[in-house]
């Protein structure tokens, strides 16, 4: 079992229920070069990827994320998350291109002995998931446990995803995000062990082999 795939790693996630980072523990924003430089547009449909992190004791959720697969780019909105990367910068808990290799990265980092990830995507046309991303991009760093609160909001408004409701906990979004009609859904174990730093180091080395 190599250290790539614990490139990231929520180090809140030992909290019962909803446990995104603490202040401390989140990166200054990259500069807009940084963010230009990193920018990748899939050729997949239009798309919005929930992820959900969920403890394998308990069945608490612990984390929400949501992908957007825009026509002009692919984006991950962590809000109070806690992940670094050097290929994917950083702005306001937007984080910025997410390839394939990454987004197989941050997927597999978030699934350990401890944690499961729920996966459910749904495919939306490209007005609307431009929309998504510029409503994210809008938001600003997300507050500490504030994850799925400000995710549930932000899906509310828009089109298509009127019958989300606000909601604090995670499992909560995405019940009611399976509901929508043609959501696909996948979970994701894995059996890692947390090691952060050892985890970073790896990641960025196996990234820059491949460059």
């Amino acid at each position: 079992m190599t250290l790539g795939r614990r490139a990231f790693v929520l180090s809140g996630l030992a909290l019962p229920l909803v446990a995104c980072a603490t202040p401390e523990q989140n990166r200054p924003n990259a500069t807009p070069q940084q963010v230009a430089d990193a920018i990748y547009r899939h050729d997949g449909p239009p798309a919005l990827t929930l992820y959900t992190m969920i403890s394998n004791t308990s069945g608490s959720g612990a984390h929400t994320s949501l992908m957007i697969n825009a026509p002009s780019q692919r984006v991950l909105f962590d809000p109070a998350g806690s992940v670094g990367l050097s290929a994917m910068p950083e702005i306001d808990d937007v984080l910025y291109g997410i390839t394939r290799q990454i987004k197989e990265y941050y997927e597999r980092a978030h699934a350990r002995n401890t944690y499961h990830v729920r996966i459910q995507r749904i495919e939306v046309p490209a007005a609307t998931a431009e929309l998504a991303l510029r409503r994210v991009q809008a938001n600003g760093k997300v507050a500490p446990a504030a994850c799925t609160t400000v995710t549930s909001r932000i899906l509310s408004k828009l089109p298509g995803f009127e019958s989300i409701r606000q909601v604090v906990f995670p499992n909560k979004l995405a019940d009611q995000f399976a509901k929508l009609p043609g959501v696909t859904e996948r979970k994701l174990f894995e059996n890692d062990a947390d090691d952060k730093t050892l985890a970073e180091a790896a990641a960025e080395a196996r990234l820059a082999q491949s460059q």
